[in-house]
């Protein structure tokens, strides 16, 4: 029963050997010089080939090694590459198939970590030395190589149970047996599976033997570098003690200290007396009502104000200077105005009020076939392609600019205030209040057709009345009309300019808004910033905002520059973040408006500004010193459900709501865009391509009579271009654009009930 010795294949070494592999029909089986190293089985002709010439590779994470008699097997990785393989024996085969199991357990653990290995460098600290970085390294190799060692044993176990039955059935068998001819072939049988188990247990044994010589080779080195680690986090507790007690001594010395340092002195507050030490010390409490320093922004950075500005008493106030102590006393009505919000209605109201509509039809969960639009678009003109409802929203653009008005609180606030700074802080906290409505909103609004207009009367609810009209259709532009009984007007006009990146999609409006206040005259302008879709083409739609804005009051030439920053994987700043300054007209900073475009805006009176440290970007950032800072505006929860309904606001469930007395050509008689609310889909796409149809008639007719017109004879006779209904285009002196601005007669001509100069747009 003595057999020469091989070498027993060890979990984690190379393992040669010859086998012989099949070549084609004609040559049938040709020996060849295998090599089984690092999860790969590689082979030669000679073993003199190993320096120069290899003549094919198998890698075993992603082979499939299955036996086909007692000396054959097949190694094959998914068609790609099949090796058909004997071996001079039965045991020759099982010391091969061992070999190869182990192996390929071991290179797909060693995939596996490959494709986690980004995990595991976060736990590497990012402050800590060369010698920090050795070390971890070092442990986390040797981790490794434990885990290994620990799949091998489990893959010895698994191969000692299978070889450890079939040697139990073999025994079984031979005592079962009486006939002696028999007995020779079953004891050679049992032979070879004790030979078998053996060589599994000698791998299993072996295995054993390396990891338990590498875990008490690292044993006394990890107790120790344990200890280490303990007695330096004892070190750095008591020296962050010590800094704590001395950062706590500095601020009491620098509040006692009867002057500014040199980088925050100012010159208005020059001849100011100092205060006492015993006085700052009395009012330590006051430090908990300072903000933190907000995270820097690019061209500017906030710290807490000194604490006597937050006092009132008569001997802090007496040096300061008459415009600082009005400040002061807008700081105090800012509180005021401030902690009711949203303003609480009018008791004058005794009529009731209209109970307008919470819910609109669930959104159907339509299937949209690509393959079914890109088919009807080939050989037309883009501007002729139907793109269907499945990329809208029940709402049209025109509804979706009246969503604008949603936070009209903030214009109410504004007229009332007595200071044209502060009335900036809540004009440009309603020009970001704008831009809450699409942070879910990835539906497109349906384009207004020529003429189309929507009216938002909420005169008897909100004080206020809104009028929209599709005043052009190459370019596409909308003008916009609100006027409140709170003594504030809004007008806008609108184009939309688009450009296709390939994976997102960018949105500019082109034009302005206005707002102006009867009561002080104050003329206020803006533009919008950019909107961007991302993953157009796949993954899951978003939104971003991005960009600048300048809000200029033209009478008083105060100004408030707003910045929206992008959103970007890298950045540390809170997702779209809103920040702002405002100045006056010699550029001297009052405000301070941050947050965020979708959820809040706060506003910090400044009482000191002074150059900082040069930016990132060599920038010299500057320093504001502020009041804490006070919410100005937070968006309004969505209501429930809205996740199925559009994430439509309260006041966006409402704007397509049908209504009686409205013009004929309001957006909530457009029959594709009410088809589709109701869940009527296919309707609505065949109705929304007879609109667009019936438009592309009205435009020809409407360019034939024009050349009619330019060709005629007759004195005066001009091409007749399309007018507006209610707003017409003029200069205006103030702010020096060209706007279509209304002229009046809508909400007179509603009261009548005479919509006979209405156009036939549906």
């Amino acid at each position: 029963m003595s057999e020469p010795k091989s070498p027993t294949p060890t979990p984690g070494d190379t393992y040669k050997g010859w086998l012989f592999k099949w070549t084609n029909y004609i040559k049938g089986y040709q020996r060849r010089w295998f090599v089984l190293s690092n999860g790969l089985l590689s082979y030669y002709r000679t073993q003199a080939e190993m320096g120069h010439t290899c003549r094919g590779t198998i890698n075993l994470a992603t082979a499939n090694i299955a036996v086909e008699d007692s000396c054959n097997f097949v190694i094959s990785n998914g068609g790609a590459q099949t090796y058909h393989l004997k071996a001079s024996s039965e045991v020759e085969r099982q010391r091969w198939i061992t070999a190869l199991e182990l192996a390929k357990a071991k290179a797909v653990q060693m995939q596996a970590e490959s494709d986690d290995s980004g995990d595991d460098f976060p736990a590497v600290s990012p402050n800590s030395g060369q010698g920090g970085d050795c070390r971890n390294t070092e442990i986390q190799s040797t981790l490794r190589t434990l885990n290994s060692k620990v799949e091998d044993l489990a893959t010895c176990n698994d191969l000692i149970v299978k070889h450890g039955s079939a040697l139990q059935r073999s025994l079984s068998e031979l005592e079962g047996l009486r006939v002696a001819v028999d007995m020779g072939e079953k004891v050679k049988q049992v032979t070879e599976r004790a030979t078998l188990f053996r060589i599994t247990s000698n791998a299993m044994i072996n295995a054993c033997r390396d990891f338990l010589s590498m875990a008490q080779s690292h044993s006394k080195r990890w107790q120790k570098a344990l200890q280490t680690e303990r007695e330096q986090r004892i070190r750095l507790e008591e020296t962050l003690e010590q800094l704590a007690k001395q950062h706590n001594h500095l601020e009491r010395a620098f509040r006692g200290a009867t002057v500014l340092p040199p980088s925050f002195s100012n010159p208005a507050l020059g001849n100011k007396g100092g205060v006492s030490g015993k006085a700052d010390a009395s009012d330590e409490d006051d430090d908990n009502e300072f903000f933190d320093a907000m995270e820097e922004p690019a061209e500017f950075i906030t710290v807490p104000a000194d604490p006597k500005y937050h006092r009132r008493s008569g001997s802090n106030i007496s040096g300061i200077s008459s415009e600082t102590g009005t400040d002061d006393q807008l700081v105090n009505f800012d509180e005021l105005s401030l902690a009711s919000n949203p303003e609480s209605p009018q008791p004058l109201e005794l009529e009731p009020v209209r109970q307008r509509r919470t819910r609109i039809p669930d959104k159907p969960n339509y299937y949209l076939n690509l393959w079914s639009i890109m088919k009807n678009c080939i050989g037309k003109e883009l501007s002729k392609i139907p793109m269907p409802v499945n990329f809208n929203e029940p709402l049209s653009m025109l509804q979706r600019l009246s969503e604008d008005l949603e936070y009209y609180e903030l214009l109410d606030k504004a007229a009332k205030s007595h200071s044209s700074l502060e009335q900036m802080c809540y004009v440009a906290a309603f020009t970001v209040s704008s831009y809450s409505t699409t942070v879910h909103r990835t539906g497109k609004p349906f384009n207004p057709l020529l003429g189309e207009t929507f009216e938002l009367d909420r005169h008897r609810e909100c004080g206020y009345r809104s009028l929209c009209e599709q005043v052009s259709h190459h370019p596409p532009a909308a003008a916009h009309h609100a006027f409140s009984e709170k003594g504030w007007t809004l007008r806008q006009e609108i184009t939309l300019a688009s450009k296709f990146r390939g994976k997102y999609l960018s949105i500019m409006p082109l034009g302005s808004i206005q707002c102006i206040f009867e009561k002080s005259n104050n003329h206020y302008s803006w533009k919008k910033v950019t909107t961007t879709v991302h993953n157009i083409i796949v993954g899951k739609l978003w939104i971003d905002q991005s960009g600048e804005i300048d809000v200029v009051n033209h009478k008083t030439g105060d100004r408030c520059h707003l910045k929206f920053a992008p959103y970007s994987y890298f950045s540390r700043d809170v997702p779209r973040k809103v920040t702002g300054v405002v100045t006056d007209k010699d550029g001297k900073a009052h405000y301070v408006l941050s947050g965020t475009w979708d959820e809040k805006m706060e506003f910090s009176k400044i009482m000191q500004s002074s150059k900082g440290e040069n930016g990132t970007e060599g920038k010299q950032r500057t320093v504001y010193q502020t009041l804490k800072a006070k919410e100005i505006w937070r968006k309004n929860p969505l209501p429930e459900g809205a996740e199925n309904m559009y994430y439509f606001s309260s006041l966006a469930l409402t704007l397509n709501e049908p209504e009686e007395g409205v013009a004929p050509t309001d957006s909530r008689r457009r029959p594709d865009q009410r088809l589709m609310e109701e869940g009527h889909w296919d309707e609505a796409n065949a109705e929304k391509q007879r609109l667009e149809e019936k438009q592309r008639s009205t435009r020809r007719e409407r360019e034939r009579e024009a050349v009619k017109a330019a060709s005629s004879p007759e004195e005066g006779a001009h091409p007749d271009t399309y007018q507006a209904l209610w707003f017409e285009k003029i200069d205006d002196p103030v702010s020096g654009e060209t706007l279509h601005i209304y002229k009046g007669g809508y909400w007179e001509a509603k009261e009548q009930g005479n919509w006979d100069m209405c156009p036939d747009v549906f």
